[in-house]
Protein backbone atom coordinates (compact mmCIF):
# COMPACT_ATOMS: atom_id res chain seq x y z
CA UNK A 1 0.00 0.00 0.00
CA UNK A 2 1.38 3.89 -1.09
CA UNK A 3 1.81 6.03 1.85
CA UNK A 4 1.26 9.60 2.33
CA UNK A 5 3.33 12.07 0.97
CA UNK A 6 6.63 13.31 2.72
CA UNK A 7 8.23 16.83 2.72
CA UNK A 8 11.69 17.82 1.70
CA UNK A 9 14.35 17.58 5.23
CA UNK A 10 16.73 19.90 5.08
CA UNK A 11 20.21 18.44 5.54
CA UNK A 12 22.37 20.47 8.36
CA UNK A 13 25.96 20.39 8.78
CA UNK A 14 27.77 20.00 12.52
CA UNK A 15 27.99 17.38 14.87
CA UNK A 16 25.26 14.60 15.77
CA UNK A 17 25.08 12.70 18.98
CA UNK A 18 23.70 9.05 19.13
CA UNK A 19 19.72 9.47 20.28
CA UNK A 20 19.09 7.65 23.55
CA UNK A 21 15.58 6.53 24.50
CA UNK A 22 13.75 5.08 27.47
CA UNK A 23 13.46 1.53 26.61
CA UNK A 24 10.49 -0.15 28.57
CA UNK A 25 11.67 -3.27 28.14
CA UNK A 26 14.31 -2.47 30.54
CA UNK A 27 13.38 0.35 32.39
CA UNK A 28 16.61 2.35 31.21
CA UNK A 29 17.87 4.57 29.31
CA UNK A 30 19.73 3.31 25.65
CA UNK A 31 21.29 4.10 22.80
CA UNK A 32 19.93 3.43 19.58
CA UNK A 33 22.35 3.99 16.60
CA UNK A 34 23.36 1.08 14.68
CA UNK A 35 26.72 1.22 14.06
CA UNK A 36 26.40 0.06 10.27
CA UNK A 37 24.37 2.90 9.27
CA UNK A 38 21.20 1.01 9.22
CA UNK A 39 18.29 1.93 11.07
CA UNK A 40 15.30 0.09 11.63
CA UNK A 41 11.74 1.24 13.12
CA UNK A 42 8.49 -0.39 13.32
CA UNK A 43 6.03 1.82 14.54
CA UNK A 44 2.19 0.35 14.97
CA UNK A 45 -0.42 2.08 12.84
CA UNK A 46 -3.99 2.53 13.19
CA UNK A 47 -7.20 0.55 12.80
CA UNK A 48 -9.38 2.93 10.47
CA UNK A 49 -12.77 2.69 11.62
CA UNK A 50 -12.57 6.53 13.06
CA UNK A 51 -10.51 9.88 12.61
CA UNK A 52 -6.79 10.38 13.82
CA UNK A 53 -7.09 11.94 17.33
CA UNK A 54 -4.48 13.21 19.60
CA UNK A 55 -3.46 10.12 20.82
CA UNK A 56 -2.53 9.17 17.47
CA UNK A 57 -0.91 12.46 16.52
CA UNK A 58 1.25 12.43 19.56
CA UNK A 59 2.52 9.00 19.08
CA UNK A 60 2.81 9.41 15.31
CA UNK A 61 4.72 12.86 15.54
CA UNK A 62 6.90 11.05 18.51
CA UNK A 63 8.83 8.59 16.75
CA UNK A 64 8.56 11.45 13.31
CA UNK A 65 11.62 12.72 15.76
CA UNK A 66 12.91 9.68 15.92
CA UNK A 67 13.30 9.27 12.37
CA UNK A 68 14.36 12.86 11.61
CA UNK A 69 17.03 12.49 14.51
CA UNK A 70 18.27 9.14 12.77
CA UNK A 71 18.30 10.87 9.47
CA UNK A 72 20.52 13.73 10.49
CA UNK A 73 22.52 11.45 12.07
CA UNK A 74 23.18 9.95 8.42
CA UNK A 75 21.05 6.78 9.39
CA UNK A 76 19.29 5.56 6.56
CA UNK A 77 16.11 4.68 8.75
CA UNK A 78 13.64 1.92 7.17
CA UNK A 79 10.92 3.08 8.65
CA UNK A 80 7.97 0.16 8.48
CA UNK A 81 3.80 0.79 9.46
CA UNK A 82 0.80 -1.16 9.82
CA UNK A 83 -2.58 -0.52 9.30
CA UNK A 84 -4.92 -3.48 10.83
CA UNK A 85 -7.54 -2.54 7.60
CA UNK A 86 -9.58 -5.69 9.41
CA UNK A 87 -10.35 -6.68 12.52
CA UNK A 88 -13.30 -6.44 14.99
CA UNK A 89 -13.98 -3.17 15.91
CA UNK A 90 -13.30 -2.24 12.37
CA UNK A 91 -16.18 -4.85 11.07
CA UNK A 92 -18.29 -3.65 13.89
CA UNK A 93 -18.18 0.10 13.19
CA UNK A 94 -18.72 -0.71 10.03
CA UNK A 95 -22.17 -2.63 10.74
CA UNK A 96 -23.53 0.14 13.29
CA UNK A 97 -22.95 2.20 9.77
CA UNK A 98 -24.62 0.56 7.50
CA UNK A 99 -21.18 0.85 4.98
CA UNK A 100 -18.87 -1.98 3.61
CA UNK A 101 -15.69 -2.27 5.90
CA UNK A 102 -13.99 -1.79 2.92
CA UNK A 103 -14.92 2.07 2.09
CA UNK A 104 -15.12 2.58 6.05
CA UNK A 105 -11.30 2.04 6.44
CA UNK A 106 -10.21 3.55 2.43
CA UNK A 107 -11.97 6.42 3.69
CA UNK A 108 -10.36 6.91 7.10
CA UNK A 109 -6.72 5.39 5.80
CA UNK A 110 -7.62 8.83 3.03
CA UNK A 111 -7.87 10.48 6.01
CA UNK A 112 -5.24 9.75 8.18
CA UNK A 113 -2.97 10.41 5.45
CA UNK A 114 -4.31 13.71 5.23
CA UNK A 115 -3.81 14.47 8.77
CA UNK A 116 -0.08 13.10 8.65
CA UNK A 117 0.38 15.64 5.94
CA UNK A 118 -0.58 18.20 7.21
CA UNK A 119 1.46 17.45 10.42
CA UNK A 120 4.35 17.10 8.39
CA UNK A 121 5.02 13.49 9.04
CA UNK A 122 7.46 11.60 7.53
CA UNK A 123 6.22 8.81 5.45
CA UNK A 124 7.22 5.15 6.37
CA UNK A 125 9.50 3.59 3.45
CA UNK A 126 6.59 0.80 3.61
CA UNK A 127 3.03 0.97 4.46
CA UNK A 128 1.54 -2.39 4.78
CA UNK A 129 -1.95 -3.33 5.03
CA UNK A 130 -2.95 -6.15 7.73
CA UNK A 131 -4.97 -7.79 4.03
CA UNK A 132 -1.58 -7.66 2.07
CA UNK A 133 0.37 -9.29 4.52
CA UNK A 134 -2.57 -12.03 4.99
CA UNK A 135 0.24 -14.62 2.80
CA UNK A 136 3.05 -14.36 5.37
CA UNK A 137 0.28 -14.93 8.76
CA UNK A 138 -0.74 -18.53 6.66
CA UNK A 139 2.97 -19.48 6.14
CA UNK A 140 4.03 -17.95 9.70
CA UNK A 141 0.88 -19.99 11.42
CA UNK A 142 1.53 -23.28 9.58
CA UNK A 143 4.60 -23.04 10.98
CA UNK A 144 3.83 -22.36 14.42
CA UNK A 145 1.23 -25.46 14.20
CA UNK A 146 4.04 -27.95 12.36
CA UNK A 147 6.64 -27.20 15.24
CA UNK A 148 3.45 -27.58 18.13
CA UNK A 149 4.25 -24.41 19.07
CA UNK A 150 0.81 -23.01 18.27
CA UNK A 151 -2.67 -26.05 18.40
CA UNK A 152 -6.03 -25.59 17.45
CA UNK A 153 -9.71 -24.86 19.55
CA UNK A 154 -12.95 -26.04 17.94
CA UNK A 155 -14.71 -23.20 16.44
CA UNK A 156 -18.03 -22.95 17.65
CA UNK A 157 -21.08 -23.50 15.66
CA UNK A 158 -21.79 -20.67 13.00
CA UNK A 159 -18.32 -21.62 11.30
CA UNK A 160 -18.37 -21.10 7.45
CA UNK A 161 -17.26 -24.60 6.91
CA UNK A 162 -18.31 -27.26 9.08
CA UNK A 163 -15.11 -29.32 8.98
CA UNK A 164 -12.99 -26.33 9.94
CA UNK A 165 -9.90 -27.32 11.59
CA UNK A 166 -10.50 -24.77 14.47
CA UNK A 167 -9.25 -21.27 15.63
CA UNK A 168 -5.28 -21.57 16.60
CA UNK A 169 -3.21 -19.68 19.58
CA UNK A 170 -0.21 -19.86 20.69
CA UNK A 171 0.93 -21.70 23.35
CA UNK A 172 2.59 -19.58 26.10
CA UNK A 173 3.59 -22.75 27.46
CA UNK A 174 6.42 -23.24 25.37
CA UNK A 175 7.76 -19.62 25.23
CA UNK A 176 10.00 -18.22 28.16
CA UNK A 177 10.76 -15.19 26.44
CA UNK A 178 7.11 -14.22 27.43
CA UNK A 179 6.75 -11.10 29.43
CA UNK A 180 10.24 -9.61 28.84
CA UNK A 181 8.78 -6.90 26.73
CA UNK A 182 6.36 -5.51 29.08
CA UNK A 183 8.02 -6.47 32.75
CA UNK A 184 4.40 -7.11 33.45
CA UNK A 185 3.36 -9.79 36.56
CA UNK A 186 0.09 -12.48 35.59
CA UNK A 187 -2.42 -10.48 37.42
CA UNK A 188 -1.69 -7.05 35.59
CA UNK A 189 -1.51 -8.99 32.59
CA UNK A 190 -5.43 -10.48 33.08
CA UNK A 191 -6.67 -6.90 34.57
CA UNK A 192 -6.21 -5.55 30.32
CA UNK A 193 -6.54 -8.36 28.18
CA UNK A 194 -10.32 -8.59 27.68
CA UNK A 195 -10.20 -4.75 27.36
CA UNK A 196 -7.48 -4.68 24.58
CA UNK A 197 -8.97 -7.55 22.73
CA UNK A 198 -7.83 -10.87 24.32
CA UNK A 199 -10.21 -13.71 24.55
CA UNK A 200 -9.20 -14.89 28.13
CA UNK A 201 -12.84 -16.80 28.74
CA UNK A 202 -12.52 -19.15 24.98
CA UNK A 203 -12.97 -22.47 25.83
CA UNK A 204 -10.74 -25.15 25.10
CA UNK A 205 -7.44 -22.43 25.78
CA UNK A 206 -4.67 -23.65 27.08
CA UNK A 207 -3.95 -20.96 29.22
CA UNK A 208 -6.17 -17.77 29.34
CA UNK A 209 -3.67 -15.40 27.97
CA UNK A 210 -3.08 -17.57 24.86
CA UNK A 211 -3.44 -14.88 21.92
CA UNK A 212 -5.07 -15.97 18.58
CA UNK A 213 -3.25 -16.54 16.01
CA UNK A 214 -6.11 -17.46 13.32
CA UNK A 215 -9.70 -17.10 13.43
CA UNK A 216 -11.11 -19.50 11.59
CA UNK A 217 -14.05 -18.52 8.83
CA UNK A 218 -17.16 -17.40 10.43
CA UNK A 219 -20.65 -16.43 8.56
CA UNK A 220 -20.77 -13.10 7.62
CA UNK A 221 -17.08 -11.93 8.52
CA UNK A 222 -14.20 -11.62 6.31
CA UNK A 223 -11.90 -14.16 5.53
CA UNK A 224 -9.40 -15.43 3.21
CA UNK A 225 -8.04 -18.92 2.56
CA UNK A 226 -5.62 -20.13 4.79
CA UNK A 227 -3.22 -23.25 3.07
CA UNK A 228 -3.75 -26.15 5.82
CA UNK A 229 -5.60 -23.90 8.38
CA UNK A 230 -8.61 -23.74 6.36
CA UNK A 231 -10.46 -20.43 5.36
CA UNK A 232 -9.97 -17.31 8.13
CA UNK A 233 -8.31 -13.87 9.06
CA UNK A 234 -5.60 -13.46 11.16
CA UNK A 235 -5.41 -12.35 15.00
CA UNK A 236 -4.50 -8.32 15.77
CA UNK A 237 -1.07 -9.42 17.10
CA UNK A 238 0.65 -11.77 14.32
CA UNK A 239 -0.11 -9.28 11.59
CA UNK A 240 2.91 -7.25 12.97
CA UNK A 241 5.55 -9.72 13.95
CA UNK A 242 5.53 -11.03 9.82
CA UNK A 243 5.46 -7.80 8.71
CA UNK A 244 8.51 -6.83 10.94
CA UNK A 245 10.30 -10.07 9.92
CA UNK A 246 9.69 -9.42 6.38
CA UNK A 247 10.51 -5.25 5.54
CA UNK A 248 12.94 -5.18 8.94
CA UNK A 249 14.29 -9.30 9.65
CA UNK A 250 14.32 -11.15 12.91
CA UNK A 251 15.83 -8.03 14.77
CA UNK A 252 15.87 -4.32 14.64
CA UNK A 253 16.44 -1.13 16.28
CA UNK A 254 13.04 0.46 17.94
CA UNK A 255 9.40 -0.56 18.12
CA UNK A 256 7.25 2.19 19.03
CA UNK A 257 3.35 3.26 19.62
CA UNK A 258 1.03 4.18 22.35
CA UNK A 259 1.60 3.23 25.95
CA UNK A 260 -1.65 0.72 25.67
CA UNK A 261 0.13 -1.36 23.48
CA UNK A 262 2.52 -2.52 26.07
CA UNK A 263 0.59 -5.15 26.69
CA UNK A 264 -0.99 -7.07 24.83
CA UNK A 265 0.20 -6.49 21.20
CA UNK A 266 3.56 -5.69 21.81
CA UNK A 267 4.12 -8.40 24.12
CA UNK A 268 2.76 -10.99 21.71
CA UNK A 269 3.82 -10.12 18.81
CA UNK A 270 7.44 -9.96 20.10
CA UNK A 271 6.81 -13.56 21.42
CA UNK A 272 5.40 -14.73 18.43
CA UNK A 273 8.29 -13.15 16.17
CA UNK A 274 10.68 -15.10 18.45
CA UNK A 275 8.82 -18.56 18.43
CA UNK A 276 9.13 -18.41 14.37
CA UNK A 277 12.70 -17.33 14.57
CA UNK A 278 14.03 -19.12 17.00
CA UNK A 279 15.78 -16.16 18.73
CA UNK A 280 15.61 -14.66 21.83
CA UNK A 281 14.62 -11.12 21.26
CA UNK A 282 12.65 -9.11 18.42
CA UNK A 283 13.74 -4.99 18.81
CA UNK A 284 16.39 -3.85 21.03
CA UNK A 285 14.16 -1.33 22.17
CA UNK A 286 10.32 -0.85 22.49
CA UNK A 287 9.29 2.75 22.93
CA UNK A 288 5.86 3.83 24.24
CA UNK A 289 4.00 7.20 23.93
CA UNK A 290 2.16 7.76 26.93
CA UNK A 291 -1.22 8.21 26.84
CA UNK A 292 -3.03 12.24 25.84
CA UNK A 293 -6.32 12.66 28.06
CA UNK A 294 -9.29 15.25 27.96
CA UNK A 295 -10.27 16.46 31.15
CA UNK A 296 -8.59 14.06 32.99
CA UNK A 297 -9.58 11.09 31.03
CA UNK A 298 -7.80 8.79 28.27
CA UNK A 299 -8.83 9.87 24.74
CA UNK A 300 -9.97 6.79 22.98
CA UNK A 301 -12.38 6.04 20.20
CA UNK A 302 -15.09 3.48 23.08
CA UNK A 303 -15.56 6.76 25.23
CA UNK A 304 -16.40 9.22 22.17
CA UNK A 305 -14.23 11.81 24.02
CA UNK A 306 -11.61 12.86 20.58
CA UNK A 307 -10.21 15.56 19.50
CA UNK A 308 -9.71 14.98 15.94
CA UNK A 309 -6.56 16.37 14.38
CA UNK A 310 -9.29 16.53 11.23
CA UNK A 311 -11.76 18.89 12.86
CA UNK A 312 -9.16 21.10 13.91
CA UNK A 313 -8.07 21.54 10.49
CA UNK A 314 -11.65 22.70 8.98
CA UNK A 315 -11.92 24.60 11.65
CA UNK A 316 -8.73 26.48 10.36
CA UNK A 317 -6.27 25.94 13.28
CA UNK A 318 -2.97 25.91 11.93
CA UNK A 319 -2.01 22.17 11.85
CA UNK A 320 1.88 23.15 13.07
CA UNK A 321 0.26 24.80 15.47
CA UNK A 322 -1.20 21.26 16.78
CA UNK A 323 1.92 20.00 16.35
CA UNK A 324 4.00 22.77 18.02
CA UNK A 325 1.19 22.06 21.07
CA UNK A 326 2.28 17.98 20.65
CA UNK A 327 5.68 18.89 21.30
CA UNK A 328 5.32 20.80 24.32
CA UNK A 329 4.91 17.76 25.95
CA UNK A 330 7.50 15.03 26.79
CA UNK A 331 6.68 11.48 25.28
CA UNK A 332 6.91 9.91 28.25
CA UNK A 333 4.48 12.08 30.29
CA UNK A 334 0.73 12.30 30.45
CA UNK A 335 -1.70 15.04 29.88
CA UNK A 336 -4.51 16.56 28.74
CA UNK A 337 -5.30 18.23 26.11
CA UNK A 338 -6.91 21.70 26.62
CA UNK A 339 -7.70 24.52 24.42
CA UNK A 340 -4.94 26.37 26.29
CA UNK A 341 -2.56 24.17 24.61
CA UNK A 342 -3.84 25.51 21.53
CA UNK A 343 -3.91 28.74 21.99
CA UNK A 344 -0.18 29.04 23.41
CA UNK A 345 1.39 27.04 20.50
CA UNK A 346 -0.59 29.32 18.14
CA UNK A 347 0.94 31.93 19.95
CA UNK A 348 4.47 30.28 19.85
CA UNK A 349 4.02 29.55 16.50
CA UNK A 350 3.65 33.45 15.47
CA UNK A 351 6.69 34.62 17.52
CA UNK A 352 9.20 32.00 16.06
CA UNK A 353 7.81 33.07 12.59
CA UNK A 354 8.63 36.43 13.46
CA UNK A 355 12.15 35.80 14.28
CA UNK A 356 12.45 33.22 11.37
CA UNK A 357 11.99 36.47 9.18
CA UNK A 358 14.57 38.26 10.72
CA UNK A 359 16.79 35.50 10.47
CA UNK A 360 16.39 34.37 6.51
CA UNK A 361 17.06 38.14 5.84
CA UNK A 362 20.03 38.59 8.06
CA UNK A 363 23.72 38.64 6.45
CA UNK A 364 26.41 37.78 7.18
CA UNK A 365 24.84 35.18 9.05
CA UNK A 366 26.18 34.79 12.90
CA UNK A 367 27.77 31.76 12.96
CA UNK A 368 28.61 31.57 16.94
CA UNK A 369 24.31 31.44 17.58
CA UNK A 370 23.74 29.01 14.51
CA UNK A 371 26.11 26.70 15.85
CA UNK A 372 24.81 26.79 19.33
CA UNK A 373 21.35 26.99 18.74
CA UNK A 374 21.18 23.79 16.69
CA UNK A 375 23.69 21.91 18.91
CA UNK A 376 21.17 22.05 22.02
CA UNK A 377 17.95 21.46 20.12
CA UNK A 378 20.20 18.35 19.11
CA UNK A 379 21.17 17.87 22.27
CA UNK A 380 17.70 18.29 24.40
CA UNK A 381 16.05 15.89 21.32
CA UNK A 382 19.05 12.98 21.37
CA UNK A 383 18.35 12.80 24.98
CA UNK A 384 15.35 10.70 25.42
CA UNK A 385 13.02 12.96 22.88
CA UNK A 386 13.22 15.72 24.93
CA UNK A 387 10.82 17.86 22.88
CA UNK A 388 9.62 20.60 25.78
CA UNK A 389 13.26 20.96 25.92
CA UNK A 390 14.01 21.53 22.47
CA UNK A 391 11.16 23.95 22.25
CA UNK A 392 12.49 25.77 25.14
CA UNK A 393 15.75 26.41 23.27
CA UNK A 394 13.76 28.01 20.25
CA UNK A 395 11.97 30.14 22.11
CA UNK A 396 15.04 31.54 23.82
CA UNK A 397 16.24 32.25 20.40
CA UNK A 398 13.05 33.76 18.90
CA UNK A 399 12.93 35.91 22.33
CA UNK A 400 16.66 37.18 22.35
CA UNK A 401 15.75 37.62 18.23
CA UNK A 402 13.29 40.40 18.82
CA UNK A 403 14.92 42.01 21.14
CA UNK A 404 18.31 42.04 18.97
CA UNK A 405 17.99 41.50 15.18
CA UNK A 406 22.39 39.96 15.60
CA UNK A 407 21.17 37.28 17.80
CA UNK A 408 18.88 36.19 14.99
CA UNK A 409 21.86 33.74 13.75
CA UNK A 410 20.81 32.96 9.98
CA UNK A 411 18.65 31.15 7.90
CA UNK A 412 20.40 27.77 8.84
CA UNK A 413 18.63 28.07 12.09
CA UNK A 414 15.45 28.34 10.59
CA UNK A 415 15.95 24.71 8.47
CA UNK A 416 17.54 23.22 11.76
CA UNK A 417 13.77 23.89 12.95
CA UNK A 418 12.06 21.95 9.82
CA UNK A 419 14.73 19.45 10.30
CA UNK A 420 14.71 18.54 13.68
CA UNK A 421 11.09 19.45 14.67
CA UNK A 422 9.16 19.35 11.30
CA UNK A 423 8.05 23.00 12.17
CA UNK A 424 8.20 24.87 8.57
CA UNK A 425 8.88 28.79 9.44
Amino acid sequence: MKAWNSVPVPRLAGAVQPLRVFDTATGQLTTVHPEDGQAGLYVCGITPYDATHMGHAATYVTFDLVNRLWRDGGLSVNYVQNVTDVDEPLLERAERDGVAWQDLAAGEIALFFEDMEALRVLAPRHYVGAVEGIPDDVSAVEQLVATGAAYFVPVPEGAVDPAARGDVYLDLSQQPGFGSVSGWTRPEMMAVFADRGGDPDRAGKRDQLDPLLWRAARQGEPSWPGGDLGDGRPGWHIECSTIALRYLGATFQLQGGGKDLTFPHHEMSATQACALTGRNAFAQAYVHQAMVGLEGEKMSKSKGNLVLVSRLRRQGVDPLAIRLALLGHHYRNEWSWTDQDLEAATERLAQWRAAAQVAQSTTPANTDVVTQVITDVRTRLTDDLDSPGAVEVVDAWANATASDSSQAGGSDIVEAIDALLGIKL
